[in-house]
């Protein structure tokens, strides 16, 4: 018995519930980043095409139509090659999960999954001098209990280079104190 394949509007939403959220357990950021990828790519085709998001069909989601969407962002939206490689990568995890459940659009997934991302200039990183350190560190006010607070987090931020979301996911278990004092990176 042949199944059918699933629609467009019930492919992106079993990518979303099934895939990014029970198979893979994406972060919240990552799941927010791939449905405002997808909301832009709706939005767009919705305008280019003249189809509502659930008329959409997954033939409809050609190379033509990526491409001139990834176009868009670059040229209409001033979105940088990096941002707009995000945007792609989303694509191409939906058009993974795709292969797995619509294999009869196979020809389709692979042109899709053949759009290569933009190089683009890396630029370096620049740290903070000792001089500009210490000014940071000097900042906050330590006389008030929110100012020792916000010192002690500058200052494990500075040593460990913790992004902001993982110095403000520190919990008391994540630090080792002592010789060879340590932190953690939250999970």
């Amino acid at each position: 018995m042949m199944t059918k394949p699933l629609s467009f509007p019930v492919l992106l939403e079993s990518f979303f519930t099934e895939r990014l959220g029970r198979q893979k357990r994406a972060s919240p950021h990552t799941i927010a980043s791939y449905r405002d990828s997808f909301c832009l790519l709706l939005r767009f085709t919705q305008h280019h095409l003249h189809k509502a998001p659930p008329d959409l069909t997954l033939d409809d989601l050609n190379v033509p139509t990526i491409s001139a969407f990834l176009d868009y962002l670059e040229q209409e939206r001033d979105t940088s090659a990096r941002s707009r490689n995000v945007r792609l990568s989303a694509i191409h995890s939906f058009f993974h999960y795709a292969a797995l459940h619509a294999p009869s659009h196979s020809g389709l997934i692979q042109r899709v999954l053949a759009l290569p991302s933009k190089r683009y200039e890396r630029t370096p990183i620049a740290f903070l001098t000792r001089t500009e350190s210490d000014a940071l560190l000097a900042a906050p006010n330590q006389q008030t209990w929110a100012g020792r607070r916000d010192r002690a987090l500058l200052l494990v931020a500075l040593q460990t280079g913790f992004r902001v979301s993982e110095l403000t996911g520190l919990c008391w278990q994540d630090l080792t104190f002592g010789p060879g004092a340590s932190c953690t990176v939250p999970r």
